[in-house]
């Protein structure tokens, strides 16, 4: 039998990159994003027919569930849930960031996961599929100007632990991924579009790549269906633990 994902996010970076993995390993998928250039592109890419592009922003709830609904016949039963839509904005301390990039973040971090988690849970339910919700060192680690992103993340940690809890007995695995420095757009996104702040950020760091988390994602999705993986955290070698701050006079 075909599986079918479902993954949100896939423009650029992580999503992209795990949608090329899952549709190289058999997968048929279902590419979601807002930049319908950008994943008509991606689908070029592919086998013909093997991916079907929904193009919606995850915050519109209105388009979200008209895609949902127009998904063709052959794309509806969805055993797999990549919750990888999401970004961080700014790098201000909480006192001086912009309230509106906050809610920005709860909406599309937060809010936008919840709902199409919750739409797609039946039918998850009924196959006995996967969630896969991408989270962040962020949630467990908190850093300067990280505040509201990290705060989004520890959220999504959470609800896959309590979405484990509530599934069980339906054979429904959930796994929260909780990668580190990953060079991907992120954080051309999180400062504005600067893009020498991203290239400052990577150099000479041997960050992982966007392949590196969707092959982790291929790796998680394609385990016995007995075995679950609750969490799952990543880094570059050459990022550790960050030490304690010491205000001083």
């Amino acid at each position: 039998m075909v599986r079918t994902a479902l993954v949100t996010g896939a423009t650029s970076g992580i999503g992209a990159a795990t949608v090329r993995a899952l549709a190289g390993a058999g997968w048929q998928v279902v590419a979601t994003g807002r930049r319908a250039e950008r994943l008509d592109a991606l689908t070029r890419e592919l086998p013909e027919g093997q991916v079907h592009t929904a193009v919606f922003d995850v915050t519109d709830a209105r388009a979200r569930d008209v895609a949902i609904d127009a998904l063709p016949e052959a794309f509806r039963g969805i055993d797999l849930l990549v919750n990888n839509a999401g970004l961080a904005l700014g790098t201000a301390p909480a006192q001086e960031a912009k309230p509106g990039d906050w809610e920005t973040m709860i909406a599309t971090n937060v809010s936008a996961l919840v709902a199409i988690t919750r739409r797609l849970l039946p039918r998850l339910v009924e196959r006995r599929g996967g969630i896969v919700n991408l989270s962040s060192v962020a949630a467990s680690y908190p850093y300067t100007g990280g505040n509201v992103y990290g705060a989004t993340k520890a959220f999504v940690r959470q609800f896959s632990l309590g979405l484990r809890s509530d599934l069980a007995g339906t054979g429904v695995r959930v796994t929260s991924i909780e990668p580190g420095m990953v060079e991907t757009e992120f954080t051309t996104v999180r400062t504005g579009g600067d893009k020498a702040a991203s290239n400052k950020l990577y150099a000479g760091a041997d960050p992982m790549t966007a392949q590196d988390i969707a092959a982790t994602i291929l790796w998680v999705a394609s385990l016995p269906p007995h075995l679950n993986i609750n969490a799952l955290e990543l880094m570059p070698v050459s990022q550790s633990f960050a030490g304690f701050q010491v205000a001083r006079d």
